[in-house]
């Protein structure tokens, strides 16, 4: 499975007068993404997000409430996935989770999500990349 790559979080510039938490597809394939954060009643991981090729689309609209975010992506074709080391819970179709303990006994998988550090900005993109390839083919 090719491994994808996740281009350093930023906040927007003045260019985006609007205030969310934005996922850039910048790859070839349809990209579903989740998304985890905390909040005062606890962890909460909340998918899917289609994100066609080439597109942006704001999974949290609105000036952010959380110094960190959580993201977890996969293409369509099962052949990229951008994760991390922080474990969450998905589930295989929409889904909000509240909490991050027992996702398997609770019927949910355990996927690593990436963490990013928002600082005190009201906004934040990721743009999702492909993975590169060396020269043999192997990755």
């Amino acid at each position: 499975m090719a491994a994808g790559a996740f281009v350093l979080g930023a906040p927007l510039t003045a260019v985006s007068a609007r205030a969310d938490f934005r996922v850039c597809n910048g790859t070839q394939s349809l990209v579903g993404v989740a998304i985890g954060y905390r909040t005062e009643a606890g962890w909460t991981t909340e998918g899917w997000w289609r994100i066609p090729a080439t597109t942006c689309k704001s999974i949290i609209e609105g000036p952010l409430a959380s110094r960190y975010y959580y993201v977890y992506a996969e293409d369509a074709d099962g052949r990229s996935r951008w994760a991390g080391q922080i474990n969450l819970c998905i589930a295989e179709n929409e889904f909000k989770i509240t909490g991050r303990q027992d996702c398997l006994k609770r019927g949910y998988q355990r996927m690593g999500f990436r963490e990013y550090d928002t600082g005190e900005q009201a906004s934040w993109m990721v743009q999702l990349t492909e993975a590169p390839r060396n020269e043999s083919g192997n990755e």
